[in-house]
């Protein structure tokens, strides 16, 4: 006999209806043990996968260069990269030492200043710079240079250019205006290093009096016997302790100012022009 859905038996029926019941509790019983396993605060609070200053296996790496920057957190495991200039000697060399004693004994206010090496020729190993010469005579700009050529303009100031003034002016020397002093470049129209890069050369402008008289290094006018004299009178002077000296009448190119340096020159030559 086949048994139609309406003619199943009592029995039957509360077996089914058993079964789908202990197949709930079942599964609500795994649900709270689910739930217990993950609370509120374990999905809120992950655990970090790497520390600061360390890379996470599972972490991409970065693409293109990356700023060594404590804001990275990902880059603060690195040492700073600084490119520093090249590294100066922790003692300063005898000769250096006397030629600072030098400057005070001149009375020159300079400051010590960092070694310079900007590629080639540019550099200086111990450079000093100028700001005030003896007789309270000022340096402006501050002028950058060896201190050799530092302690050779400030003998020539003392011994030539404030007598000069004094003797032609009744006055003495304020403010020397230079134009250069150090300065990484060539020399015009050749490829030749100028003492300017290795801080051995200084550019003068214009020279002002104590008195307020300007006294310009350009070619005076016919008139101006006082100002034409205490020029020649100075650039005379200059061959004394520099080895190049060029001026106005010299070319072009240093028509509008004095410049001294102290190159080396074989058999100890002077260009005296």
């Amino acid at each position: 006999m086949v048994l139609r859905k309406d003619d199943a038996s009592p029995a039957s029926t509360g077996v089914r209806a058993w079964s789908r019941t202990s197949w709930r509790a079942v599964a609500l019983v795994a649900g709270a043990a689910l739930f217990s396993s993950c609370t509120v605060m374990s999905v809120l609070s992950p655990e970090p996968r790497a520390t600061v200053g360390q890379i996470s296996a599972s972490a991409a790496p970065a693409r293109g260069m990356q700023r060594l920057v404590p804001s990275n957190p990902m880059m603060t495991g690195y040492p700073r990269v600084d490119l520093a200039p090249r590294e100066q000697a922790s003692v300063m060399p005898a000769s250096e030492v006397a030629c600072r004693q030098e400057l005070r004994r001149l009375g020159v206010t300079y400051r010590d200043l960092a070694p310079i090496n900007d590629g080639g020729s540019c550099s200086i190993d111990w450079p000093v710079q100028v700001s005030g010469l003896s007789g309270d005579i000022r340096m402006q700009p501050a002028a950058t240079l060896t201190c050799r050529m530092a302690a050779t303009f400030a003998s020539w100031t003392r011994s030539e250019l404030a007598p000069t003034a004094r003797w032609r002016y009744m006055s003495g020397v304020d403010t020397i205006h230079q134009g250069s002093s150090y300065s990484c470049r060539r020399i015009a129209g050749t490829s030749t290093p100028s003492e300017h890069s290795k801080g051995n050369a200084l550019d003068v402008m214009r020279i002002a009096l104590k008195n307020g008289r300007d006294i310009d290094v350009r070619k005076p006018g016919w008139f101006a016997f006082r100002q034409r004299a205490l020029l020649n009178n100075v650039r005379a002077g200059g061959c004394e302790y520099f080895s190049t000296v060029l001026g106005p009448g010299y070319n072009a190119d240093h028509a509008d100012h004095f410049h001294f340096d102290i190159k080396e020159r074989r058999n100890g030559r002077v260009a005296c022009h």
